[in-house]
């Protein structure tokens, strides 16, 4: 990363790399969490109930902090926060490789949440002052590292830990430790650049005229939004391998390979939101992102196999494209707390996650696995509230 090619006020693609990267590698270390599900289950004799308290375990480590992270940093940036965070990711893999009983697999959640709380914030900062005002295109390209890294997750545990068992786990440091060095770079960079950056960036703030009720009405309009992307994601990312095995009898490395190509297409969609809402405003990618998923999510639950691939692949195109588009509106209603929207939205979108995961995983106990996907096929049309939603931006032609 070039000081002086930096330096420019042009989007800084190898910032906005290096970030994405990162991203990719803290997430996917994440995504093993969910794929080793089913050995968690049959290892400790866990019930569903139990496997949704490790998500929820997890999310709300990362979701709690994650505002406070962003409040803190938004009065006094703390550039080398990127590479910490990693730390608690690092230790939290180590502690899941060995972990001999359930409540120190709940420590190893919580700390692999640690890690993300601390790093997205700040990383999400670096990605907008890395952006020369193409909001969206940057969030976007932080946005498809870490779902990048969520799809190789379940295709690394299928190769790697299925086989040898959850002790290999522990390899995967292999990744923090790479993901540390990088940012370490990144860190340096943010702390030579942001105040300077920070600064340009001022004169250039969107005018929001908006009321303090309608911006309040407006963020909880994206809240419930995102309350429904995420419920419905939980439903997947966290019981998907199971309803495969369950209803479809597939083995369990079919299942998380069946899990790969929907994270793929997750991290396809995300990589699509931010740049179309540059140019045509991010209130319609909003609209179409979240409601236009409905069809497909109420075909699922009576699909073949085949067509159960095919629908998620889809599902995960249009919806992965919600999020970007969200938290850029969201950072431009409230100008100048980028790390405090920040880390709200995606500590509320990983607590949603963590909370959906917990009473779905009930659900799953009691009524049975399908029933939790009969029931998740309606929250899409929640996307029906966008219409409330204030326009913002001037969509971008050039």
């Amino acid at each position: 990363m070039p000081g002086s090619a930096l330096a420019s006020e042009g989007t800084q693609f190898a910032v906005l790399g290096g970030i994405s990267f990162a991203h990719m590698l803290n997430d996917m270390i994440q995504s093993l969490i969910l794929a080793i599900y089913p050995i968690l289950k049959n290892s400790f004799h866990l019930s569903f109930a139990q496997i949704g308290l490790i998500t929820l375990t997890y999310q709300l480590t990362a979701s709690l902090l994650q505002p406070l992270v962003g409040m803190v940093t938004d009065r006094r940036p703390m550039p080398y926060s990127l590479p910490v965070g990693m730390g608690f990711t690092l230790c939290g893999l180590l502690l899941l490789a060995v972990a001999p009983n359930f409540p120190v697999l709940l420590l190893a959640a919580a700390l692999v949440g640690t890690g993300s709380s601390i790093f997205h914030p700040e990383s999400s900062r670096v990605a907008r002052l890395a952006s020369g005002g193409r909001h969206g295109l940057a969030q976007s390209l932080f946005q498809v590292g870490g779902n990048t890294g969520s799809s190789l997750g379940p295709l690394l545990a299928a190769w790697i830990i299925v086989p040898y068992g959850r002790g290999s786990v522990a390899w995967f440091s292999l990744a923090a430790l790479l993901a540390i060095v990088v940012l370490l770079q990144v860190g340096r960079w943010y702390g030579e650049h942001h105040v300077a950056r920070s600064k340009s960036q001022a004169r250039h703030l969107p005018v929001v005229t908006l009321s303090r009720n309608k911006v309040m009405g407006a963020l909880a309009i994206l809240g419930l939004l995102i309350f429904s992307k995420y419920f419905y994601l939980a439903s997947l990312s966290s019981y998907f391998t199971f309803y495969l095995i369950h209803k479809f009898g597939v083995s369990v490395q079919s299942a998380q390979f069946h899990l790969f190509i929907f994270l793929f297409a997750v991290a396809a969609g995300s990589l699509i939101g931010g740049p179309i809402g540059d140019r045509i405003g991010r209130k319609w990618v909003i609209w179409v992102s979240i409601l236009g998923v409905a069809p497909f999510t109420l075909l699922l639950p009576h699909a073949n196999l085949m067509w159960t691939s095919v629908l998620t692949v889809i599902i995960g195109l249009i919806l992965a494209s919600a999020f970007s588009a969200i938290l850029v509106y969201a950072q431009d209603l409230i100008p100048g707390r980028v790390g405090m929207i920040s880390g709200l939205f995606f500590g509320f979108a990983f607590g949603m996650g963590g909370v959906g995961a917990a009473v779905l995983g009930q659900l799953a106990d009691t009524h049975g696995i399908e029933y939790v996907y009969q029931l998740c096929a309606y929250l899409p049309l929640m996307g029906l509230i966008t219409v409330f939603l204030p326009n913002l931006e001037q969509p971008r032609h050039s």
